[in-house]
Formats: C-alpha cells, sequence, structure tokens
C-alpha cells in the first residue's frame, strides 16, 4: 500500500493501536491479533502494532492497513530507534512505519534526516513520524516523512507533561505541517476524538483508552478511590 492509498483509507476515521508490553497480561500475537479483529468489527481504519510476531499476526488477521513500530529498551528513543529495527517492521509486512523522530541522541548515532532517507531509498514504506514538538515535526516533514504526531509529547524533556492531549502542539502541527497531521496521544474520550477531527487532524489514533484494559481499570479505580 503506497502513500496515498494508507491517507485516503484512514481519513477522518479511527486508528486503533494494539499493542501490549512484555509485562502486561495481554501480551503476545495471538491476543494483539484478536484486539485487531475487535477494531475492525468495531470500525476501525487501521491498525498500529508494535513488534514483527505481532504485525505479522494482525496483518493475517484482518485487512486493514497496519502502522507498524518496534520499542527497543525503554527509555529515551526506543521507537523504532534504528534502521535494522525499521527493517524488521517492513519485513513483517507494515504498510507504514512509525518511529520516534524527536531530536534526541539515537542509539546508533545516526542522525533522524539520514535515518528517514534510509528507510525511504531502501524500505520504499511511508514513514509515520512522533514527535513531541512542533521543531521536531517540521524537522520530520523536511526530511520526508509522510506523516507526523505529537504522539511523544509530554514523554521527553522537550516536551510539558499532561493527563489530556496536547491539543496546543497538534493546532500548531496543523496550521504549520505540509504534510498530514494524526491526532495522537493520551486521548481517552471519544469527545476529545472528535475535538482532535474537527481541528483538522487527517486521522485520530487511540490506544490505551481502547486496548489496554489494565490502564482503563486503573483510571476508573484512581477516580473512585476516596481522598
Amino acid at each position: 500500500m503506497n502513500a496515498d492509498a494508507f491517507l485516503a483509507a484512514v481519513k477522518g476515521k479511527l486508528i486503533v493501536s494494539c499493542q501490549a508490553l512484555a509485562d502486561e497480561p495481554l501480551h503476545g500475537a495471538e491476543v494483539m491479533a484478536k484486539m485487531a479483529i475487535a477494531a475492525k468489527i468495531g470500525g476501525a481504519a487501521a491498525i498500529r502494532a508494535n513488534g514483527p510476531s505481532d504485525i505479522r499476526a494482525i496483518k493475517a488477521a484482518v485487512a486493514l492497513p497496519v502502522i507498524g513500530l518496534y520499542k527497543q529498551g525503554d527509555s529515551g528513543v526506543y521507537i523504532t530507534p534504528t534502521f535494522d529495527a525499521a527493517a524488521e517492521v517492513a519485513e513483517a509486512g507494515a504498510d507504514v512505519i512509525a518511529l520516534d523522530c524527536t531530536l534526541r541522541p539515537r542509539p546508533d548515532g545516526s542522525r533522524i534526516d539520514e535515518l528517514l532517507a534510509r528507510i525511504h531509498r531502501e524500505l520504499g514504506v511511508p514513514i509515520f513520524a512522533d514527535v513531541s514538538t512542533l521543531s521536531e515535526a517540521q524537522a520530520a516533514a523536511e526530511a520526508g516523512a509522510t506523516m507526523a504526531a505529537p504522539t511523544l509529547s509530554g514523554y521527553t524533556e522537550n516536551s510539558r507533561a499532561q493527563d489530556n492531549p496536547d491539543f496546543d502542539l497538534l493546532a500548531d502541527m496543523i496550521a504549520t505541517l505540509p504534510i498530514p497531521v494524526i491526532a495522537e496521544g493520551r486521548i481517552h474520550t471519544p469527545a476529545q476524538a472528535r475535538r482532535a477531527l474537527d481541528m483538522g487532524a487527517w486521522a485520530v489514533a487511540v490506544g490505551s483508552a481502547i486496548s489496554r484494559p489494565r490502564t482503563i481499570t486503573a483510571r476508573f479505580a484512581r477516580t473512585l478511590t476516596v481522598v
């Protein structure tokens, strides 16, 4: 699937992130494939998935585009941090490669513009840029990212931590970037998703609020705790 076909498939629609890390009860490719089936039945237009095994299982289970990434490590740049990680995502069948496009040091010392150029040249797969600031988004767009999202806002030293979506950054990206902007990051409710689309987001990606029961339960439990 080329970039134009992917963007047409998700425009104005919901992307569901089906991910479970090793310490989560739902971890495993078979479970994530079933989660993707449930998301498709519910109306998802695409799936975001982590790791080659999950990507392969989901591609076999649903006829939806898959945004693939590969989390390696748990701090710093760990979302598809290297070309080798991106190559594994592409080989697994991902239609789009998502990666950390912040300007932080990468584990292999590469620059983000070098990495994006190599992905285009050798893999030929559209790139989904996860960023935390407007300057990072602009740099990613200049380097050839196909689309960008404020996924990492609140998770880097250059961005402000908050509980809700970074609508300010989303608005700045929509107003500034020459590429489609996907709303992603701490979208907890349908109303927030609707607000993002109304602001001009190309599509909305939701993860924990849909596909992570442990996180959903914890939010309810915290709200009900008597202080």
